[in-house]
């Protein structure tokens, strides 16, 4: 009888493959974890060091996204890495580009525990002299601010410091950002210099609600031998997370925006929910003893301007008031409207009667204009879009968009 006629073998049960263990990505990790990483798959302990320098240089100053392309590496470190490490950014699901040139990636990524694979926002906004990127920190958010978009997605999972970083490296490569990649013919950039100049973490999530993540990432985003932007190029915008402000200072070093948009308790309670934890009081407080704090690093408060609910001249005097004392600058943010929203966005002269009360007493008061309102991607707007769909907003955004 044929082997393939044996009934004993022909009975055997078929097993199921084996599942392949998952690999450890290499974005985002510390040069002192990437040299444990190494050693862990036998590179020996003398060359570590120049071996992390090697794959920080390929991953950070030219962008390579294959092991492969790191040409000064040797073949058997180049297959060993591959076979235990990955330096897989996220899988782009959708890039939309707005008439004033922003530009919305919809990012997936995998499940890590949420039971399914996740998706985030991000936007870059490119602008006379720079290209500021808004980068997100966590898949949706607990604070429900009434006012934004994301507060009305429920939080499933912090990003890793890997996924963050990833956000940058991809926007750059879009864009033309690294050695030997064209920018996109038609693209709105800067001029000249770096093309994403800035990053602030202002996108979905709060921040300092995954402060170890973020840290590492803006570590990797700011070293001077890698992504190299200016620590004063990179903005932590927080809705209040007051034990964690005095450690964003002392730890990252970056410049801090407060998302304020009340000057008042009661009414911060309706807007910033987490105003019941950490009114305005303690919060103010832990802004006057922010690390660093001078004249040429000022926190950045951020108000959106709410008709009817915020934006009267006694809440501009109020302000004025409530930031005596501290460098600050305020950013005043006409609301970007979205689907099932009870708020309206203040008449354009008031705004300017709001913003000329505050530059009269000496703060730097800009008026944000909005950005990427026709792709749904200024700020208090993002959301997933499987969360956006699955709430059936794609006719409502058009009318809100329209209004």
């Amino acid at each position: 009888m044929s082997a393939t006629t044996d009934p004993n073998i022909m009975n055997q049960p078929v097993l199921p493959p084996m599942p392949q263990p998952e690999r450890r990505s290499l974005l985002g990790l510390s040069r002192d974890n990437v040299g444990q990483a190494l050693r862990e798959i036998g590179v020996p302990e003398k060359q570590v060091r120049m071996r992390v320098g090697q794959l920080w240089h390929w991953l950070y100053v030219r962008g390579v996204q294959q092991f492969s392309d790191m040409a000064n590496v040797s073949r058997d470190l180049r297959t060993a890495l591959e076979q235990n490490f990955e330096i897989a950014r996220p899988e782009i699901v959708e890039e939309q580009i707005s008439v004033d040139g922003t530009r919305k990636w919809l990012f997936r990524f995998p499940p890590r525990g949420a039971g399914r694979p996740v998706e985030i926002e991000t936007v870059y906004i490119p602008e006379e002299g720079r290209g500021t990127l808004c980068v997100s920190s966590q898949v949706g958010c607990t604070l429900t601010c009434t006012f934004c978009h994301t507060g009305t997605q429920r939080l499933v999972r912090n990003l890793t410091e890997g996924e963050i970083v990833g956000q940058i490296l991809t926007a750059r490569e879009k864009l033309g950002d690294f050695p030997d990649i064209d920018t996109p013919a038609g693209a709105i950039v800067p001029s000249e210099g770096r093309l994403v100049s800035n990053v602030v973490m202002m996108g979905m999530g709060e921040p300092l609600y995954n402060f170890d993540n973020v840290k590492q990432a803006l570590a990797v985003a700011s070293d001077g031998d890698g992504l190299s932007l200016s620590k004063r190029r990179i903005t932590l915008s927080t809705s209040g997370v007051v034990p964690m402000i005095g450690r964003t200072g002392d730890e990252m070093g970056v410049m801090l925006a407060i998302s304020l948009h009340a000057v008042r308790d009661d009414l911060r309670d309706v807007l910033v929910p987490i105003n019941k934890k950490y009114p305005l009081e303690e919060l103010l407080a832990a802004c006057r003893t922010y690390p660093g704090l001078s004249n040429a690093r000022r926190i950045t408060f951020e108000y959106v301007m709410l008709k009817g609910v915020n934006d009267s001249l006694a809440d501009a005097r109020e302000l004025v008031r409530l930031l005596k004392g501290i460098p600050a600058k305020i950013n005043l943010i006409p609301f970007n409207p979205w689907p099932g929203t009870e708020y309206e966005c203040s008449d354009w002269d008031q705004i300017e009667r709001f913003a000329d009360l505050v530059n009269e007493a000496g703060y730097a008061s800009p008026i944000r204009t909005p950005r990427g309102r026709d792709i749904f991607a200024a700020c208090g707007q993002l959301k997933s879009e499987s969360e956006r769909m699955k709430k059936g907003d794609r006719l409502a955004l058009a009318a809100a968009v329209a209004s």
